[in-house]
Order: C-alpha cells, then structure tokens, then sequence
C-alpha cells in the first residue's frame, strides 16, 4: 500500500476510534490543508508575483463597466461634476457655503473629485469578495488581489478625472505652478490610503452582509465631515464658535486631509495665511493614514485569508 493510501486508511480509522487526531495524522504524513494561510511575507510575495493578473483584472473591470451605457467612460467624469453641480446650488449658494472662500467653484470641484475617489475605493471594495465567489471557490490565488484591483481600477479612473479637474481649475482662473508637482505626492498617499481601507471593508463585507446596505449612510455622513462643500475653519471656529480643536479634529480625519492639501497645492486664494502649503498638521495626517492603512490593512485581511469564499 503506498503512502497516500496509508494516509487515508488510517485517517479513516483514526476518525472511527478516535484514537490519533486528524491533524497528527496529517502531520505525520506531510500532508497539509487544501487552502491555508501562508505567513504574511510569503502572502505578500504571492501577490507581487500576481501583479500582472491584478492590473489585467483591473483594466478589464474599467473597459467593460461603462461598456453598455451610451456616454461610456464620461460617467465617470460627469458623476463628480453633476454631484459638485447640486452641491454648488444647494450650500454654496443657498445655504451660503461660498462666504469666505474667493475661488468657491475651484474649492468644491477639488474636494468633490478627490472624495469621490476614496468613496467609489470603499464602496467597490466592500464587493470585491462577496461579488466574486465563483471566482474564488474555483481558482487559488491570494484573496489580496481583488481589492486591490478594484482600488487600482478607481486610480485609473482618477486619471481621467484629474486631467479634468485641472483644466476646471485653470479656468476658474488658477494658473499651474511649481507647487503643483506635488499632486502625484498626495495621491500616491491617498491610493496608500485607499488600499488600506478596501481591504478592511473587503474583509468586512465578506463577513457582513449587511455592510453594503450601510455604507452609503456612513460615506454620505464622512462627506459631510470632511469639508467638501464648505471650510472647516470658517464654519466650525468662525460661525458655529466652537473650540479650535474641534476643527483640527476634523482636518485629521483622512479624507479631510487630503483635501485640504489638494486644495492649498491647486488654489492659492484658498488659504492667504498659508498659501501654497498645508498646515504642518494636514500633510503628517495624510502621511499617518496612509501608512497605517495600509500596513494594517494588508494584515487585517490577511488573518482571514483562509476563510474568504467558505460557507
């Protein structure tokens, strides 16, 4: 009898009596578990050695989502736009949001694009295991790889929309400077930032059905913490009087941060006191988050690496 069936003849018997358990067994004879959980440096070798399959994956997903609709990929330009377009009547000018703020347009158009780019990140993320079971009960490769081509799929998108959003800034009457280098910067700590969080949610969602019920509730309510649509030292300090911490806390939270740098690199009217550069705070709050995003969301998601597509 050769090794393999000694294997099973005596797992058979070892699960009839109960004398040796399942796992010595397997031990014993080298065996190891169809899908396990490889150690986290091996795991992120794996997906380094998949990246071609990520970027194809993620390429594919942007060529055939807006395939079928009759303005293609201009959806995905024209959502921010139409988004900031409501927002523009709705607290720039009717509830007074523009007061304060000399470039109102350039100011909501820069924090619409590049929230949106976090929220569409989270969202997709949230599906990414839940909506690709079959794929991942037919196939094995590290779980990573799908939110990771969704978070890459939302940054190709971003081409496009920043391409746009610098030619709306232009013509609000902002000119290009030497500052504006530094956009590839923040959005590079943004996509960190990015990865970080749909991993977490991807997790998330695998495990919660409901949680895609309950993320446009929760985006809509980071939306309005995050000062897209208004200045978070203007209103909190100025017209609601409340303590200056009360508005540092709400530059720390990320999505207000890498606004807000956007902002003061694409508009000098923005902020006269500091002109082109970020109070010290906001740039080490985008570096903070995007760092620890990203490190503990590789490691989040991958604790559970062995259970995804199970059930």
């Amino acid at each position: 009898m050769s090794q393999p069936e000694s294997a099973v003849a005596d797992a058979q018997a070892g699960g009839r009596s109960g004398q040796e358990p399942l796992a010595k067994l397997a031990k014993r004879y080298g065996l190891r578990r169809a899908i396990a959980r490889p150690r986290f440096p091996v795991y992120l070798r794996q997906l380094w050695e998949r990246r071609h399959f990520i970027l194809t994956y993620a390429t594919s997903r942007n060529v055939s989502k807006y395939s079928r609709s009759a303005l293609g990929q201009l959806w995905q330009v024209l959502t921010p736009l139409l988004n900031a377009a409501i927002y523009y009547v709705m607290f720039g000018l009717i509830l007074g949001g523009h007061r304060g703020i000399e470039n109102y347009p350039a100011f909501l158009l820069t924090g619409m694009f590049v929230f949106t780019f976090t929220q569409r990140t989270v969202s997709a993320g949230a599906k990414s295991i839940s909506g690709n079971l079959s794929m991942i009960r037919a196939l094995h490769f590290p779980r990573a790889s799908l939110p990771l081509a969704y978070t890459i799929q939302e940054l190709q998108q971003l081409a496009y929309s920043m391409a746009v959003l610098l030619v709306l800034v232009m013509i609000t009457g902002e000119m290009p400077t030497w500052f504006w280098l530094m956009i590839p910067v923040v959005l590079l700590l943004q996509t960190m930032f990015n990865i970080g969080v749909g991993l977490v949610v991807a997790r998330l969602g695998a495990q919660m059905r409901d949680l895609n019920q309950l993320l446009p509730f929760i985006t809509r309510t980071w939306l309005y913490a995050s000062g897209v649509f208004f200045s978070i030292q203007d209103k909190v300090v100025g017209s609601a009087q409340l303590p200056q911490w009360v508005a540092n806390a709400m530059y720390l939270n990320p999505a207000a941060s890498y606004i807000e740098w956007m902002r003061e690199i694409l508009i000098s009217t923005h902020n006269k006191s500091f002109g082109h550069h970020p109070p010290t705070m906001v740039w080490m709050s985008c570096v903070f988050w995007a760092v620890f995003a990203l490190g503990f969301g590789f490691w989040y998601f991958w604790r559970s690496e062995e259970r995804y597509g199970r059930g």
